[in-house]
């Protein structure tokens, strides 16, 4: 089985998956127990049946709930996600302004853990039982352990408020306007935009909130390299290469390194997912005007429209990725297409 046929056939499995996914967030979002109609009316005009009829029948909650869905996916392939309760925009509107910012800091949160985790890896299996790798394995312990929340409320207790190295919560001071939208993503459009101060400025709101959404998959990523690393290195091809004299560096980078990356791979697809769920958790106390927040905010006031729009979107994000992590395995074990 050649790639293009490998990736068609992973393909086709995916409009089954969405499907899926449409159908246990509409369920899932339906199943809470708390009433949507107290919590966006108010007692005193819930207890109003003219109002709770007339709230009903705005938002289809007087539908049987299999006319609901059908309605729900039949809008949704034209692009349509309905209108959000608590904003009264468009869901499709709101998750186009909240999601870059969501994606940028996964993104930022995802290469600080690849360029600090992969490194960290390699030389704690290279310098097995040495300072370096108690480093790395505290590293991973820690990474693994502690709860997001409480590691971003420490860390702006620390940096910010007691050392004052980091800036305050936020995407950017509020002394500075967002620039012109391009990407959606600050960092980006203010450098488009000639705007360096800008830039800086949202670097520096960027760096905190990312280091503490990369500490589990910073632990995870290490903890796996670590692991593949020593198993690598105890293989016959590389005592051959030992034996025939090749440079340690050589040995470790070109040989060991790019051989046990292959398990890594697929743990940074996985990765990448708990960083989007993670994030809800994050920028709730970075003040991060994500994604995360957006949902939290739509799940606070039992926002149908707008937890399904969530749901969907970062699932679809999950099962994107997750896809390029199994061509990029195919492409580089040709192994794996050939099974």
């Amino acid at each position: 089985m050649n790639l293009q046929t490998y990736v068609g056939r992973r393909m086709l499995v995916l409009p089954a998956m969405i499907l899926g996914i449409t159908l246990l967030t509409f369920v899932l979002s339906h199943a809470v127990p708390s009433d949507p109609i107290a919590a966006n009316l108010g007692d005193q005009a819930a207890a109003d049946p003219a109002i709770v009829a007339a709230f009903k029948h705005r938002w289809g909650l007087d539908r049987p709930l299999p006319e609901q869905y059908l309605v729900y996916l039949r809008n949704l392939l034209h692009g349509d996600m309905g209108v959000s309760i608590t904003t009264h925009q468009p869901v499709l509107t709101d998750l186009s302004q909240h999601l870059p910012a969501t994606i940028e800091l996964a993104m930022a949160a995802m290469l600080l853990s690849l360029l600090l985790g992969i490194p960290l890896g390699i030389f704690s299996a290279v310098r097995r039982d040495s300072m370096v790798d108690q480093i790395g394995r505290g590293v991973s312990l820690l990474g693994v352990s502690m709860p997001v929340f409480w590691l971003g409320l420490v860390a702006l207790f620390v940096f910010y408020a007691r050392l004052g190295w980091a800036p305050s919560a936020g995407q950017l001071s509020p002394r500075l306007a967002l620039p012109p939208f391009v990407t959606g993503f600050v960092v980006v459009d203010a450098l488009l935009a000639g705007q360096t101060g800008t830039a800086t400025d949202a670097l520096a709101h960027l760096a905190l909130p990312a280091l503490v959404l990369a500490s589990s998959a910073l632990g995870i990523i290490t903890r796996m390299m670590r692991g593949s690393m020593l198993e690598v290195l105890g293989e016959d091809y590389v005592r051959t290469a030992r034996a025939k004299g090749l440079a340690p560096r050589r040995i470790t980078f070109r040989h060991a390194a790019r051989n046990a990356l292959l398990p890594v791979i697929t743990v940074i697809g996985l990765s990448f997912g708990s960083l989007l769920s993670g994030a809800v958790v994050t920028e709730t106390v970075f003040a991060w005007p994500g994604l995360g927040s957006y949902a939290f905010l739509s799940a606070t006031s039992l926002d149908f429209p707008a937890i399904m729009g969530v749901g969907i979107v970062v699932a679809t994000v999950y099962i994107v990725v997750n896809l390029l992590v199994d061509v990029a395995y195919a492409m580089v074990d040709p192994r794996i297409r050939m099974g």
